[in-house]
């Protein structure tokens, strides 16, 4: 594996690729790499002639610094992992390669799918932020394909309606969310989590088994099952910054869960904010 760091030799990296006709593939992260990450990295090898992993924590999309210096970072670690999941190049831009001095030019997502949820709490920013830099590395790289995790759900909503929205020619493909053993989404937020707040992270896993449990009793009634499901984050001593039903392609609440729903939710567990989702379908099928 290759590691670049201009877009020049980005560009230079992929040039015989193309003219040879392979197929590129992207998948772009924030790093500090984990089994979900790598688990798109895998399916993008099977997919795509040359895998192209990005590497670049984005400022533009954090509305707290704090968040943004927490934010952990190894790229020697990432490199490593990224190359045995079987990644051809990783491009790891400074911020000056992304954003230039005189860099002016926002992307953005208006609408419910930006407004809600994560737009609600973090700011629209936080989604424009999302749009301008995907926009960037998809242009930059001007993949085949770029894959992206289920666990970001909104954010996969965004840059589909993003890549339609500007007839961009990239396919974008969403990965199920990886859980560990006891059903906490991956996320590399994770690591900064205390001994004891890594067990009361479990309130978000639980929140979304207790919907499922719900629905599988005979609840259709949104509210019901919204109930339940906070009600399993409390032994847990955790309280959500959201917990909402909402339908899965433009985000707006239901009032009852007859076709398939998407429940999202979002916690500070210690000082660490975390998110998950499920795809709720009263058909039984998840």
């Amino acid at each position: 594996m290759r590691t670049v760091r201009t877009v020049a030799e980005l560009r230079a990296a992929l040039a015989e690729p193309r003219r040879n006709g392979r197929t590129v593939a992207l998948v772009p992260t924030m790093g500090y790499l984990h089994d979900g990450h790598l688990s798109l990295i895998e399916a993008a090898r099977k997919q795509a002639d040359l895998v192209v992993v990005s590497l670049f924590v984005n400022p533009t999309q954090f509305n707290d610094a704090a968040d943004l210096d927490a934010y952990p970072r190894d790229e020697l670690r990432d490199a490593g992992l990224a190359q045995d999941a079987g990644a051809d190049l990783l491009f790891a831009p400074s911020l000056q390669e992304v954003y230039p001095p005189g860099f002016t030019t926002q992307v953005r997502v208006d609408g419910p799918l930006t407004d809600t949820l994560e737009g609600a709490h973090r700011g629209a920013d936080h989604f424009h932020g999302v749009t301008t830099v995907v926009t960037k590395l998809l242009n930059m790289v001007g993949p085949d394909l770029a894959l992206f995790g289920q666990k970001d759900a909104q954010q996969a909503l965004v840059i589909r309606r993003l890549a339609a929205d500007l007839d961009l020619p990239t396919r974008v493909e969403v990965a199920p969310t990886v859980r560990e053993p006891d059903g906490l989404a991956l996320s590399s937020r994770n690591v900064r989590l205390a001994a004891e707040d890594r067990e009361r992270a479990l309130a978000l896993s639980s929140a979304l088994r207790a919907a499922q449990d719900a629905l599988a009793a005979g609840t259709r009634d949104a509210a019901t099952i919204t109930l339940a499901a906070r009600a399993a984050m409390t032994p847990f001593d955790v309280e959500p910054e959201y917990l909402a039903l909402v339908d899965p392609e433009d985000l707006r609440p239901v009032g009852s869960v007859d076709q398939e729903t998407l429940l999202a939710v979002a916690a500070h567990v210690g000082p660490v904010r975390l998110i998950d989702n499920t795809i709720l379908n009263p058909n039984g099928r998840h």
